[in-house]
């Protein structure tokens, strides 16, 4: 999928290559979602499809409805029983969300399916939340309900009423707004909620809880004398404090597809998470990794300028993932700049790839060096192919989802930021990796190998030693940052950034603090590493489910 169109392709541990949506969703809610939670056209039609060559319809004629519909139905339910909170058994809800706009042909099946479960399952069963925009008429700053009149007009004739109405607006609603559209479009005025823009995306679920909007779907669900009152009071604080920081710290992240930063959303969320953890204020330079190039120089000498004057100011530089060669000699002159220039830098997936291949041309003295993607009659190929790709399909052919690195040297600024712990699991997406066959010949000359899998033979984790921070990995550590549990390494290059990587260092092998299981049904602190003593203000979880 191209990040441009589609944003960014978000994995998951079971090596699912899904829509950004379901990064949104772990992230906010620490969850763990598979394959099964991406219900798409194409594998619907594919399984009804694959149903028919079996026989199993024996004969009869293939249909949207019922047969598409009765697919849909059947995955939702499938999914919704698959656990994905690490508690066994099923979830008490299931969350389905519904994309696109209505009236839109590309979803008529999935709204045929859902207008199907909800009679299926019972009024007391199926909660239908409906978004959507406000706007505001920016002459007279009236607020607008027709377009949500006509979106639930339109629903109604699809066999779907909506119980809420979630409005997405600049402002909050005016009570006459929601007395309107609660008269016209046959919803509670209290079921009315607004979603209006606030200074970050972590006050959502405060504004819901204010606005109650979580008692209205347990009313529609029957559900007021079994759910909880929602504990929102670390996260309420974490949303506060965000606000208030303002000591900042610069990144610079170079890459291919800065138009659309949703390309690099779960990025951006991880480092945002660690520099909130760092009581930092995020700036963040995007950089399109062309501009740095040599050609750019002379075509658009302003652009040039522009972009290494960026990455001279920053803090620190992040190198992300990436496929093609548009860009990539940009990307290695970043990761040049940052290592003769001691600036911290994070490079991932392709971003340690090219690490290695400029280390070897300047270092190593080999100029012509590259990676087989890029030139596959390079004599230097430091950065092949994997032998059980396929150069044929390109699609779920790469090395997906969890994948364990084993850490090669216990002193290394990368292990310490993981606690020190003998190994990490970690989510993968790449077709290519570093040449094994090199490898001596960069360790000879200073660059380490940290972290590999569990033959020793694929890298992992690159390090310079003498470097203030300069890591690159493999692997795509910013899929499993959250809120108050940020990543370990974009811990390590905000701290970097921002003089403090001792501290975090410290921090990560012996404050850390993890919520230990009771039998009471309660939860202890427990210091990793360490005796119980004072609390951190931030509380951290890098062992990611292993009490120590």
């Amino acid at each position: 999928m191209s990040p441009i169109e589609h944003g960014e392709v978000y994995v998951l541990d079971d090596g699912g290559e899904v829509d950004l949506d379901l990064g949104n969703y772990e992230r906010f809610m620490d969850i763990k979602l598979t394959r099964e939670n991406n219900i798409t056209t194409g594998k619907v039609y594919k399984h009804v499809l694959e149903k028919e060559r079996r026989g199993d319809y024996l004969g009869k004629t293939v249909q949207v409805v019922p047969h598409i519909t009765d697919a849909i139905q059947d995955w939702i339910e499938r999914a919704a029983s698959i656990p994905v909170d690490g508690q066994s058994g099923p979830a008490d809800v299931c969350v389905i969300e519904l994309g696109g706009t209505i009236g839109d042909i590309e979803s008529m099946p999935f709204i045929e399916a859902l207008g199907q479960f909800s009679y299926r399952v019972g009024s007391e069963n199926f909660c239908l939340i409906h978004v959507s925009l406000v706007p505001v008429l920016n002459v007279v700053g009236e607020q607008k309900t027709k377009p949500t009149q006509h979106s639930v007009r339109d629903l109604r004739g699809l066999g779907l009423s909506p119980h809420i109405l979630a409005c997405r607006s600049t402002q909050p609603l005016e009570d006459n707004v929601k007395a309107k559209l609660s008269q016209f479009c046959h919803v509670p005025m209290e079921n009315v909620v607004t979603l209006y823009d606030c200074p970050n995306i972590w006050h959502i679920p405060l504004l819901l809880k204010e606005q109650k909007a979580h008692e209205a779907i347990l009313r529609v669900l029957n559900l007021k004398g079994v759910a909880k009152e929602p504990a929102l009071e670390e996260w309420s604080l974490m949303a506060k404090m965000t606000d208030k920081l303002h000591v900042p710290v610069r990144i610079a992240v170079v890459g291919k597809y800065t138009e659309l930063l949703d390309s690099y959303l779960s990025i951006h969320k991880a480092l945002l998470h660690a520099s909130v953890a760092r009581r930092k204020k995020l700036v963040i330079d995007w950089i399109s990794a062309g501009d740095l190039e040599q050609g750019v120089k002379k075509e658009n000498p302003d652009a040039y300028k522009a972009a290494w004057k960026l990455l001279k100011g920053a803090d620190g530089v992040l190198v992300p993932g990436g496929f093609g060669h548009r860009g990539v000699e940009g990307k290695i002159l970043a990761a040049k700049y940052a290592r003769e220039n001691r600036v911290p830098y994070l490079g991932i997936c392709l971003g340690m790839q090219l690490a290695v291949i400029e280390y070897a041309r300047t270092v190593l003295g080999m100029p012509d060096a590259n990676s087989t993607e890029l030139d596959p009659n390079t004599k230097n190929p430091c950065v092949i192919f994997m032998p059980e790709g396929s150069k044929t399909h390109m699609g779920g052919t790469m090395r997906l989802g969890s994948r364990r690195t084993y850490f090669h040297a216990k002193d290394s600024k990368s292990a310490k930021l993981y606690g020190s712990r003998g190994f990490v699991d970690e989510r993968h997406r790449h077709r290519y990796e570093v040449n094994p066959a090199m490898v001596p010949r960069f360790e000879s000359s200073g660059l380490t190998f940290t972290g590999k899998d569990e033959t020793g033979q694929r890298m992992e984790i690159i390090e310079l030693p003498n470097h203030p921070f300069y890591i690159g990995a493999q692997f795509h550590p910013e899929y499993k940052s959250r809120p108050g549990k940020a990543s370990p390494l974009f811990l390590g290059l905000i701290g970097a950034a921002s003089g403090e990587l001792d501290n975090v260092l410290q921090q990560s092998c012996q404050e850390t603090v993890v919520p230990r299981p009771l039998s009471n049904g309660k939860f202890e602190r427990v210091y990793w590493k360490g005796s119980p003593k004072k609390p951190v203000s931030v509380v951290y979880s890098v062992c990611d489910g292993v009490y120590s």
